[in-house]
């Protein structure tokens, strides 16, 4: 169909375009959009096969980069020129000349609306042209011919190309309206962009047409209304010193205006403008951005499209507030998690609020929920009670401390209420059933550090003894009972893992602490605090992150010490090595060492947390890279070993400075007991940090391997296109396969794998989010932007001078000895890099994640928490790294 009318059943994104759409739908829901019809895609298919122009279009963008901005000029220019030459179709032609009669030679506006914009996800806002006061039928062939061709604008060619929507794949559509002589006219957010908040319409107002507002040749009014309230926050007027305003003739000219002083929408107006916006978001249910014009004291809607840079909530509420914070802020995952990978974490948690008598369904624990393919949790509960909220501003902070110094802001609100809740007696009872045995094993553990450390690595043993599973011979119940498998042991983790787990990690925390006060009441300590409490820390025993690190360093060694395995590990890149090893054909001290290296820790892997993320042992690229990095590593002093070890002989001299530093004070002999007391068990105790989440990784493994089993049997039976597809599937979904249930599973995958790629590509991951939508980013050091000192929380002592290098994925990049490592986060996975490093820096984590804690085992300076650090700082510079004073100095 050539011509749609609004009101056209007909009209769908496919047809119409996203703006066309929009309008038709808004249309037929009654708000007050100016008459007009839609030129479909149709046409603009029948004109580019009428020209034959679908080579010349694939020739110019073959091979182009998104990034190279004058090969898409050329090849824009190119295209444009083709089908400026172009004839339109005679029944195209003849479609548009009898729906424009019916507009008596009307002025009309004349917008591009593609099949790939005004979308949820994608906004494509200002890629295609727009014609105004088009008069006339020769004229608005013209207008439509040119809006066909802005599908091939540099910044559209580049803005599919960085989202990877095909080019073949999208088509074009001409919005023909009746032109509104606007007297006013702008955009309204019916959410704040900046903040986030969904309370907030924020209108940009000026005189005239919208065209000098959207392209940014005017600075408008700006005006912010609070729509729980329907009250104006805020005001400001914009010079307004240019207008857009139509012609008799046809075509638009630009006036200047003596505006300044005078406000563009009246206040009525302005809230006549919100309410109008509220309707259209309550007719999608999300925030939109319009673009809207007064004319004759009346508004019309002439555009509506998602606002897309908001981050996704997990529920919104204005009243009571909550607050969630990143699941990744913590695990050092910022990139989304596969459905079956999300249901685990949530299967975990389940489990941990079975031990305080909460016996919920995973599926409706609310104190974690997903947003945007992340986790996140709700701490806005806890921060309720006085002790919750004491506790959460103190835990926080050295968890991830940019992620603290925003919870601490939002605790003064109002409407979050902290500290005000009572608990309840049962509360109480249930965390008195919890906290009473755990206080006496925090006892026991204080008493005897090393049994205590004894029985909970005996205890993680035995539990993964008893993780096997004897499946059925037929696919679909094999299915189910590995799912009943993965419900059973993932809950029942924490329960197990928990009461003994605190008990180990909580002296440790609380010693800690304890010393670095001691310390800084010594003559070692300066300015209140002594680095000599962290380098307690340094070689820490018995991290089982350490020990992988060590041991993929002895498989180096055995490498090293093997000239055919020598020769192919210089010889050769990572992937090719990885490719030799799962077929087998390394040479075959290289190919056992490595498999002896697998046996124990080929379950890890890049963001491992994800159940659904490749492990080593199916992946091993990144494991070939460290070994290739460990191999350059030619000096004995820089060796891993040597260093754990003289970082083991630097934690005993730092206790022996402390201790005879405390025994110089007043009650020495007391306070040099304490030292020794305190300091012992930590390097007892806190080796233990890792321990709880390896045991999690080693079940996960073993539960991945039974789905991937079942995987590669629904593959064979053509349900699913690859084995791995099993981990974009729900539990729930996976049980309905189970029980054979017909649904083109296929096709779901491919929907969830679309939108876990378009996620992944998100750049900015909040850090904190509120229920009335507003979103918190900024990190420890932002108020520093700029400068050549860059602040961020000290984690590990010590301070490098070196070459910095930023990796966003260690399977794609090797560090040389001696570079400052800079990356968003890390997990276990990365921590064969930290061999390799001078220093690390990253933009999320605390004094107890997990790169903190290896860093300072390791010896190496480390600086968390740097806002935008993978920005701010380049691949090459040359900078100093101070982890005592938590400084980054840019030298050149």
């Amino acid at each position: 169909m050539i011509i749609l009318p609004f009101t056209s059943p007909e009209v769908r994104l496919e047809t119409a375009g996203g703006k066309g759409a929009n309008l038709a739908r808004l249309t037929r829901a009654g708000f007050p959009v100016p008459r007009g019809f839609i030129v479909s895609t149709d046409a603009y298919r029948a004109f580019v096969e009428a020209n034959r122009w679908l080579p010349t279009i694939e020739s110019a963008v073959e091979s182009l980069s998104a990034e190279n901005a004058g090969a898409l000029e050329k090849a824009s220019a190119q295209i444009r020129a083709a089908f400026s030459l172009g004839v339109i179709p005679t029944e195209v032609e003849t479609a548009i000349r009898t729906a424009y009669a019916e507009f008596n030679d009307a002025p009309v506006a004349v917008r591009s609306s593609a099949t790939a914009e005004d979308l949820p996800d994608l906004s494509f806002a200002g890629q295609q042209d727009t014609y105004l006061n088009i008069i006339g039928i020769d004229e608005l062939l013209k207008a439509i011919i040119n809006c066909w061709s802005s599908l091939w604008t540099a910044r559209a060619i580049g803005y599919r190309m960085r989202n990877h929507i095909s080019h073949r794949d999208v088509a074009l559509a001409v919005v023909v309206q009746e032109m509104i002589p606007s007297d006013v006219s702008g955009v309204m957010f019916t959410a704040n962009p900046l903040t986030g908040s969904l309370r907030e319409v924020v209108i940009d107002a000026t005189f005239g047409l919208g065209e000098a507002l959207v392209s940014g040749q005017v600075e408008p009014d700006h005006y912010v209304v609070d729509t729980v309230s329907n009250a104006i926050v805020s005001k400001k007027l914009g010079a307004k010193e240019i207008s857009t305003r139509g012609l008799t003739g046809g075509g638009v000219k630009t006036m200047q205006e003596d505006a300044s002083n005078r406000q563009a929408l009246t206040d009525d107006e302005i809230l006549q403008v919100a309410t109008l916006g509220m309707q259209v978001q309550k007719e999608y249910d999300f925030p939109q951005d319009i673009e809207w014009a007064f004319a004759d004291g009346k508004p019309y809607l002439l555009q509506s499209r998602a606002i897309t840079s908001l981050y996704p909530l997990p529920e919104t509420s204005h009243d009571p507030l909550k607050i969630w914070f990143s699941f990744a802020a913590i695990q050092g995952v910022l990139g989304p998690y596969t459905p079956l990978g999300q249901d685990e974490i949530r299967l975990l948690i389940s489990g941990a609020a079975r031990i305080f008598g909460a016996n919920t369904h995973f599926t409706k624990i609310d104190v974690m929920l997903p947003a945007g393919e992340r986790l996140w949790m709700r701490i806005s509960d806890v921060m309720r009670y006085p002790l919750g909220s004491k506790i959460a501003k103190n835990i926080l902070p050295i968890l991830e401390p940019s992620v603290g110094k925003i919870i601490f802001q939002l605790s003064a609100e109002p409407k979050l209420g902290a500290g005000r809740g009572k608990l309840k007696f049962s509360t109480i009872r249930r965390l008195a059933h919890f906290g009473l045995p755990v206080i006496g094993r925090v006892i026991r553990t204080m008493h005897k550090p090393e049994k205590a450390r004894a029985e909970f690595d005996s205890l993680i043993e035995q539990e993964l003894s008893k993780m096997n599973i004897s499946a059925t011979r037929d696919m679909l119940n094999r299915l189910a009972q590995r799912i009943e498998f993965m419900e059973t042991r993932s809950s029942a983790a924490f329960p197990v893992l928990l009461p003994r787990f605190i008990p180990m990690l909580a002296p440790s925390i609380i010693l800690l602490n304890a010393l670095t006060e001691l310390a800084a009441q010594t003559s070692e300590g300066e300015h209140g605090f002594s680095p000599l409490a962290l380098e307690v820390t340094r070689g820490i025993p018995n991290n089982v992150t350490t020990q992988m690190d060590l041991a993929l360093w002895d498989t180096a060694r055995l490498l090293q010490a093997d000239e055919p395995s020598l020769d192919m590990f210089n010889a050769s890149d990572a992937r090719t090595l990885a490719r030799h090893y799962l077929n087998g054909t390394l040479p075959p001290v290289a190919q056992n060492a490595i498999t002896r290296f697998m046996d124990q820790y080929g379950m890890r892997g890049i963001a491992e947390i994800d159940m659904g993320q490749p492990r080593w042992r199916e992946e091993p690229t990144s494991v070939m890279q460290s070994l290739q990095s460990y191999l350059k590593i030619t000096d004995e002093n820089f060796a891993p070993d040597v260093l754990f070890a003289r970082g083991a002989k630097t934690a005993q001299e730092a206790i022996r400075k402390l201790a005879a530093a405390a025994r110089r004070q007043r009650g020495g002999w007391l306070k040099e007991r304490m030292v020794r007391f305190a300091a012992r068990r930590i390097r007892v105790l806190m080796g233990a940090r890792e321990a709880p989440k390896f045991f999690i990784i080693r079940m996960m493994g073993i539960i991945r391997n039974e789905l991937l089993a079942s995987g590669a049997d629904l593959e064979q039976a053509g349900i699913l296109n690859k084995a791995d597809d099993i981990f974009f599937l729900h539990v729930d979904e996976l049980k309905s396969l189970a029980n054979n249930e017909p649904r083109d599973w296929k096709a779901l995958v491919a929907e969830r794998r679309s939108v876990y790629e378009r996620e992944a590509r998100r750049r900015q991951i909040p850090l904190v989010l509120v229920s009335d939508g507003r979103a918190f980013y900024e990190g420890v050091g932002a108020e520093e932007e700029g400068s050549t000192v860059i602040a961020g929380s000290p984690v590990s002592p010590g301070v490098a001078e070196g070459i910095v290098h930023i990796i966003f994925n260690p399977h794609e990049s090797q560090l040389a000895p001696g570079e400052i490592l800079v990356c968003p986060a890390t997990d276990p996975a990365w921590t064969p890099l930290f061999m390799s490093a001078g220093g690390l820096i990253t933009e999320i984590g605390g004094m107890m994640t997990h790169g903190s804690v290896v860093a300072r085992e390791y010896g190496i300076p480390a600086v968390v928490g740097v806002h935008q650090a993978t920005t701010r700082l380049k691949t090459g510079q040359r900078i100093r790294i101070d982890g005592t004073a938590g400084k980054i100095v840019i030298i050149e």
